[in-house]
């Protein structure tokens, strides 16, 4: 096989592996979209497919039209000194296409043109095979996308086989063979023509070398022509030296022939018809839309004008010009067009690069929450979809570009899945927290020792509380679940309670009678108030229960009247205590020196413990919602308890201090006793 054949396969093989690679492209990319994980939704990661722009040809008039014919010829004109080889396939990429809806669609198709046992059209299979994967990879960004909103792990998802996809492998394999089949079978044919064309070459010089023959050998000589215009294709690297020794010896033959003039002229007249038609065919192409078509059929003209004979020569560069003027605004329309293509790249260029900025800044923005990292993800998909509508940028640049774009997107869905994996994991544990609530609830639920378990129960209520959030659908069953266990057991203890609701009234009549005189006392100020409000605190706090939905009020009553009899008559409980124990002190000293050590060393072990209590119930402040009723009611009692832990914290620290200076003022006596 000779060089350009081996070109010719090379070209092939390599649009094979692009076949290959795009599927391989396509794979990888619905792959990387399984491991960005989303909240509950794709995210993805929108993966953008993109092509590499299709070959521009550049019409360049050398390649497209004969050369000039020679001034000074005998009787004929010389031939165009080109043959024309194969052209580049400059791919129509303004022609309409036929859309597909499904890959079933899309496989028929592949199958009837395997069926068909024609050779494939290289635009049609290219474009068969983009809708294909267009489909193929969107449906699987739609499979990754109802896994995560499904709660599937990004990290174990795994993409299916897909049966489509090995048909559509297996038809494209079919022609894949098929197209190097015929390949192979047009270099055969091409190297089989040029051996005949070789052939006629030789026949032709050796009918020069008997000039006397000429005219005997002129049905000959035409019916060499003939066959010459029927032979097709030769190799490319052959052709235009073949032309030139064709053309040089058919116009050595024209000058040793001496026919006589009728029949030259009749040649000369019917070439001129033919070179005619083929000029104005060439004019009626400036009116063709399609400029891609026109330019190929101006090929198909140059071949056609290169196969005529010669007009007479006065005529002959008159017809020539025409053609080439004809020519020439194919050309330039041709060259205009693409010209203009490469003023659309590099607009698409402007405009991917500003998406590219525009995806770089939302995947700089900080993402808060869930609801961020939505809106971000939004906004992205916008982008690669609007991404989607722009065409190709110049080939040197779109590569760069796209993978610019893929990186930035790559790098926002890598994140968030991150992020939505510890989300996730946090749900876990905290799922777990609940389920061991609910669990502990529904033990408690058939109990009937109602005060312990009641302040069990609130106890995990409060617990339930400091505990995250968990997905909507399974937090509402672990609620539902855990409400069910504690309304089972309130409503049993309501029902055996039943009964105390009359004696929780009295209770309530007594002390709101306790209330009425301590606001008397308020208004008296007598000087026995003192030993009166005692004695009501004592008869108070001897009463037994109240109804539950007069109990706060009851209580902030209660103790308002106490603060304000405390502030009125200037009564200092502590004060009083403290001054009492400064008053025993000297007794306890009386019992020996190890007495007033007892008794400190009690109460720094109370003075601890104060202190202690004093913190876990600070503590357990921040753990109550003071939003609800119940909530605050709980927090102004658990502070009046810390309130009174204070207190008496700060009535032992000054017992100590009284204890100590007892000690300092024992001491000073010993030393004045012995300086004495």
């Amino acid at each position: 096989m000779d060089s350009q054949a081996k070109n010719l396969n090379e070209q092939e093989q390599k649009e094979d592996v692009n076949m290959t690679e795009k599927a391989t492209t396509a794979e990888a990319e619905v792959q990387n979209n399984a491991e960005q994980a989303t909240e509950e939704a794709p995210v993805a990661q929108e993966a953008v497919t993109e092509q590499a722009p299709e070959e521009q040809p550049v019409a360049a008039e050398e390649a497209e039209t004969p050369a000039e014919e020679p001034a000074e010829t005998k009787d004929e004109p010389a031939q165009p000194a080109e043959e024309t080889a194969e052209e580049p396939a400059a791919k129509e990429t303004e022609k309409a296409q036929k859309a597909y809806v499904s890959k079933a669609e899309i496989l028929a198709r592949l199958k009837e043109i395997v069926d068909s046992q024609a050779n494939p059209i290289k635009e049609e299979v290219e474009h068969l095979k983009t809708q294909f994967y267009k489909i193929h990879i969107a449906e699987r960004e739609a499979q990754l996308k109802a896994y995560l909103e499904n709660g599937g792990d990004p990290e174990k998802y795994q993409i299916q086989p897909d049966d489509e996809e090995e048909a559509f492998k297996a038809e494209m394999g079919v022609i894949k063979e098929r197209r190097a089949k015929v390949f192979q079978q047009q270099e055969t044919e091409k190297q089989e023509n040029l051996a005949k064309k070789l052939g006629i070459i030789e026949r032709i010089k050796s009918m020069i070398t008997s000039p006397e023959e000429a005219n005997k050998a002129y049905p000959e000589f035409k019916e060499l022509q003939q066959k010459w215009r029927e032979i097709k294709a030769v190799p490319a690297e052959k052709a235009n030296e073949l032309w030139r020794n064709y053309q040089l010896y058919v116009e050595q033959f024209y000058d040793l022939l001496k026919l006589n003039n009728e029949a030259r002229e009749y040649d000369f007249k019917k070439n001129l018809e033919l070179k005619t038609k083929l000029c104005e065919a060439a004019e009626k192409l400036s009116e063709e839309e399609d400029v891609i078509s026109a330019f190929h059929q101006l090929q198909e003209l140059h071949q056609q004008y290169r196969e005529i004979g010669p007009v007479t020569k006065d005529l002959r560069e008159e017809i020539w010009t025409r053609f080439k003027t004809a020519s020439t605004v194919i050309n330039k329309r041709h060259q205009q067009h693409f010209e203009a293509l490469r003023a659309n790249e590099e607009e698409n260029l402007a405009r991917k690069t500003a998406l590219c900025e525009k995806v770089e800044a939302i995947a700089a923005e900080e993402n808060k929450g869930a609801s961020d990292w939505e809106k971000h993800t939004k906004e992205i998909i916008e982008v690669q979809n609007e991404w989607k509508t722009i065409g190709f940028a110049p080939q040197k640049m779109n590569v760069k570009i796209f993978e610019r774009f893929r990186a930035a997107c790559d790098d926002f869905f890598a994140r968030k899945a991150s992020y939505f994996k510890e989300m996730k994991e946090r749900f876990a544990e905290n799922a777990e927290k609940k389920r061991v609530l609910v669990e502990k609830a529904q033990a408690l639920a058939d109990s009937t020792d109602w005060k312990s378990t009641s302040d069990k129960l609130i106890a995990l209520q409060k617990e339930w509380k400091t505990i995250g959030t968990v997905p909507k659908k399974l937090g509402d069953q672990l609620w539902n679940d855990f409400l069910t266990a504690c309304n089972k057991f309130f409503e049993a203890r309501n029902a055996a309670n039943a009964g105390t609701r009359s004696e929780e009234r009295e209770n309530l009549g007594k002390k709101r009678e306790i209330i009425a005189e301590l606001k008397k006392l308020v208004e008296d100020k007598a000087a026995d108030a003192q030993d009166k409000v005692q004695s009501l605190v004592e008869q108070y706090s001897q009463i037994g229960h109240v109804p539950f939905k007069e109990k706060d009020k009851l209580y902030k009553e209660y103790h308002e009247v106490l603060d304000t009899i405390y502030k009125e008559l200037n009564i200092s409980t502590a004060r009083r205590r403290l001054d009492n124990f400064r008053t025993n002190l000297k007794n306890v000293a009386k019992r020996g020196e190890d007495a007033l050590d007892n008794e400190r060393t009690r109460l720094m072990r109370h003075y601890e413990q104060l202190k202690q209590e004093i913190q876990t119930y600070e503590n357990n402040l921040g753990f109550l919602n003071a939003a609800s009723k119940k909530g605050s009611t709980l927090i102004d009692e658990m502070k009046r308890k810390v309130q009174k832990l204070k207190d008496d914290y700060s009535l032992t620290r000054e017992k100590i201090k009284a204890i100590d200076a007892q000690n300092a003022a024992q001491e000073n006596e010993e030393e004045t006793d012995e300086e004495a």
